[in-house]
Formats: C-alpha cells, sequence, structure tokens
C-alpha cells in the first residue's frame, strides 16, 4: 500500500470536513528503531524494551510536519493566501516546506543568530521571508501572534489547534508499531510543549492504553521545570530553547494525568545521549532531540525510574543534519595519513 501521509492514514481520528484538500508530503510512517545496545547501557540486566521513534525521518526532517500538514490544509480550506510562524527553526522549515506546496506566500520570524544552519538554510531553499528578529523566540512568538490580529495572514505556530491534530498521530503510529499498544513510558524533548501536549492527545484519543510521559527540557531553557519564564533562555539544544512555553499548562495537564515527569538535563548530559544514540544505534540527530534520551539516562541513574522489563519509547524529533554545526564541534577532527598504503596499514595495527 502507498503510504499518504497522516492525515490520509488517520482521517477518522481527524476533524477536517469532509471536503478538505490535503496538504502532504507523505509525512509520517517514520520507523520505530529497537535499540538493545542503548537499553544495556541505561540500564544492564533491566530487560528493558528500548526503542527510538526517528522523527528526524519527516519530509522536512523533523516532527513538525506532522502538524504542519494538518495547520497548512486547514489555512488552505479557510481561504489563506499567506502563513506566519516565529520559530526557532524546525517550525519556520516545516512551514515553509508546506506553504511552497500549497503556493502560500509564508513568513517566518527567527532569533537572530540563533537558528541552526541546515534550518536556515531550508527555509531559503523553500523560498519562506525570512525575518531575523533582535529578541528571543518568545519575542517573535509575541509578535506573530499580534500581527495575525491586524492582517488577513494565518498563524501555524503550536498555539494553532491544527498542528497538535497533525502531532498526535505519531502516538497512534508507536501504538501501531508495537503491535496494537501503548508504551509504559514515553520519553521526549520539551520546548514549546506542543509536542508532549499532543501526544497525550493521540494515546487518550487512540485508546491502546495509556503511557506515563517523561519530558526533557534543556537545564538552561526549562521553564516547566522550575516554574518561571526564562527571560533569556540558552542551551546548545537551540529547538528547545524557548522560556515561555506557548502549550505550558496543556503539558503539566499531560505530566499530571499520566503521572508523568519533567526534569532539567545539562547540555553535558543531552551530548552524552547525543553521542550514545550515534555510536551505539547509528541514530544521527540534532542535540535538542536527545533532549528526552537524556531525561531517561537520568532518571534511571537516580532511581526515579524503574526500567525493569518496561517498554520505554524515546522521540528523537529532528536529524543530526538540522545542526551540522553542533555536530562538527563535538567530533574529533579527521586522521591525516599520507597517500600511502604503508601508513594506512601502520594506522589500523596501532589499535
Amino acid at each position: 500500500m502507498i503510504w499518504r501521509g497522516v492525515l490520509h492514514e488517520y482521517r477518522a481520528y481527524l476533524p477536517f470536513a469532509d471536503n478538505v484538500q490535503i496538504v502532504t508530503l507523505n509525512e509520517g510512517n517514520t520507523p520505530l528503531i529497537a535499540a538493545p545496545r542503548l537499553a544495556q547501557a541505561l540500564a544492564p540486566g533491566a530487560g528493558m524494551k528500548l526503542y527510538l521513534k526517528y522523527e528526524g525521518l519527516n519530509p522536512t526532517g523533523s516532527f513538525k510536519d506532522r502538524g504542519m500538514t494538518a495547520a497548512i490544509t486547514q489555512a488552505v480550506h479557510e481561504g489563506a493566501r499567506a502563513v506566519i510562524c516565529a520559530s526557532t527553526g524546525n517550525t519556520a522549515a516545516s512551514a515553509a516546506a508546506y506553504a511552497a506546496r500549497a503556493s502560500l506566500r509564508c513568513l517566518v520570524l527567527v532569533p537572530e543568530g540563533k537558528i541552526a544552519l541546515g534550518k536556515l538554510a531550508a527555509c531559503l531553499a523553500y523560498g519562506a521571508e525570512v525575518i531575523s528578529i533582535a529578541g528571543s523566540f518568545d519575542d517573535g512568538l509575541a509578535m506573530v501572534r499580534e500581527i495575525v490580529q491586524r492582517q488577513p495572514i494565518a498563524l501555524v505556530n503550536s498555539i494553532n489547534p491544527w498542528r497538535l491534530e497533525g502531532q498526535k498521530t505519531g502516538a497512534f503510529e508507536i501504538c501501531d508499531q508495537l503491535g496494537g499498544r501503548a508504551p509504559d513510558w514515553h520519553c521526549l524533548p520539551v520546548g514549546n510543549a506542543g509536542n508532549i501536549t499532543a501526544y497525550w492527545m493521540g494515546y487518550k484519543q487512540y485508546n491502546r492504553g495509556l503511557p506515563r510521559l517523561l519530558g526533557g527540557q534543556a537545564a538552561g531553557a526549562a521553564p516547566i521545570v522550575y516554574g518561571r519564564v526564562i527571560e533569556q533562555p540558552e542551551t546548545i539544544a537551540t529547538a528547545i530553547r524557548i522560556g515561555n512555553p506557548a502549550r505550558w499548562q496543556q503539558a503539566l495537564d499531560a505530566l499530571d494525568e499520566s503521572d508523568g515527569q519533567i526534569t532539567a538535563v545539562s547540555d553535558a548530559d543531552i551530548l552524552a545521549a547525543w553521542r550514545q544514540l550515534a555510536h551505539l544505534e547509528g541514530v544521527f540527530v540534532e542535540p535538542a532531540s536527545a533532549a528526552g534520551v537524556a531525561a531517561l539516562r537520568q532518571q534511571i541513574a537516580a532511581a526515579q525510574l524503574d526500567p525493569q522489563d518496561k517498554t520505554i519509547v524515546c522521540v528523537l524529533t529532528g536529524h543530526g543534519l538540522k545542526d551540522p554545526d553542533a555536530a562538527i564541534a563535538q567530533a574529533a577532527p579527521p586522521h591525516l595519513l599520507p597517500a600511502q598504503t604503508a601508513a594506512l596499514e601502520a594506522y589500523l595495527l596501532r589499535k
């Protein structure tokens, strides 16, 4: 069967009008990768069944495509000619791609100097009008929320309820891929808190069981953990560098209903998890994507989460090529050898 995207696949669970014309890039259907080596590294002998939901294999390289297909579809249905968003990068790239697909004008506001190169390149390639602001993501979100009250332009940030309708399909897929049941724990990064809200919506609606939620916020951008707005958030995990999440209360509700947890993880912990994903399982993600794994590592080590015989899914939200500068900065430089077979052989025999 040809996959036609999440809105076609799960149309019965989505509140679209019957005559809506779906705007899709065939997003979704991302792999759920078993991670036995990482499971053993995190909890030796615990019998934990660990899986990685690799959302970096969506069309624009991040989970945002699930929500953007829904937001753009509804915007077109309502007659929009232009869309706008504020973004740390992934939303901008996704909005730009789906707007191009739908022949809409697209404006994206990004914090000056705070967007990863791979995301900026995608926005420009898709033809979006990129506006760099001398402020944070939260400043940009305030600006776009105000401008849509003044001008006929559709807002496609995660405060748009259609974004959550699309993103909740990730929970449907996980249940289907696990043979019709939810995992025991669902771990993921938390930035603007739309994704944790959407996954909980999906699990409740799909009725295949309810996991406990574990959210990871970067320690330098952890307003939900600290219970206060972070005016100047800072972290290497640019995708979750957000100091005032739009879905703050909904995330708290999801954590409360699921008997879940949210924790702050340091940049060092995020990078350690990022390396383990690549070295142990061959999965390359942008640093923010590793925050859920870092939270899982932290909670297991602190004996706050019992992994014994549990099925645990970690959502990896974006591909590693979204932030190539981070990867290069963390990697050892290439070995330099003369162009001689003897030199190569000597190098091989050193280890």
